[in-house]
């Protein structure tokens, strides 16, 4: 049986490489001169912090640039609420989506079963693994999921014969 996975994953190396590009445009911008804005990044989530509202939505634009440059979904990326404080710092914080939820791997089941196509599409931990005994089915069902848009950086691995 041929099979493929349908998964949707982030490249850390690549937001690692965002990251540190915008903390350097950062530090020679003439509009972040002498103010305290940071990015922080734990692999897991980003921080952003800045003196007000103003300049967290210029680093804000700044780091989304550099991501997409590098070629990182914006699908992948979910931000937090802004948090004002009193004095006027302001704080955002964007996680990165690893994974498909499981809400989101029934619908693509879903999905796949409406194509009426003859394949068996399963839900494993954070992947659908899609399997069938033509190899032109799952291509085509490559080229449905891709054309759907399902609010995630879908990605296909382990295409196997």
């Amino acid at each position: 049986m041929a099979s493929f996975d349908i998964v949707s994953a982030v490249d850390i190396q690549e937001v690692d490489n965002a990251v540190n590009q915008a903390r350097k445009e950062i530090a020679t911008r003439f509009d972040f001169k002498g103010s305290k804005c940071e990015i922080g990044w734990d692999r897991v989530k980003i921080d952003l912090t800045a003196e007000d509202e103003f300049r967290l939505k210029a680093l804000t634009e700044v780091l989304t640039n550099k991501l997409a440059k590098r070629n990182v979904s914006l699908k992948s990326l979910d931000y937090g609420e802004l948090g004002v404080s009193p004095l006027g710092h302001a704080r955002q914080e964007i996680k990165l989506k690893q994974g498909i939820e499981s809400v989101k791997a029934k619908e693509i089941v879903q999905y796949i079963k409406g194509l009426k196509i003859k394949v068996q599409p399963q839900i494993h931990e954070d992947k659908v693994r899609v399997s069938g005994k033509s190899r032109d089915d799952l291509q085509s069902v490559i080229t449905s999921v891709r054309a759907k848009d399902f609010t995630l950086p879908l990605s296909f691995d382990n295409f196997r014969d």
